[in-house]
């Protein structure tokens, strides 16, 4: 299980700009405006420390 190993990254940091999503509500995991850890990256994805204060991945473009 990377994801673990993932958890004690730092790659920097980003801030959300929106939490508008078309399918699934990311609103209970991101919070507009709030800078979180950023601890991998794939060209659709980043996955960061959320809200649960757990390693997960959203698509790019709630970031800035």
């Amino acid at each position: 299980m990377i994801q673990k190993e993932w958890e004690n990254k730092n790659l920097g940091t980003v801030i959300v700009k929106h939490t508008d999503a078309e399918k699934f509500k990311v609103s209970d995991m991101l919070t507009v405006g709030k800078e979180y850890t950023l601890v991998n990256e794939t060209e659709e994805y980043y996955f960061v420390i959320d809200n649960s204060g757990k390693v997960a991945g959203y698509y790019k473009t709630y970031f800035s």
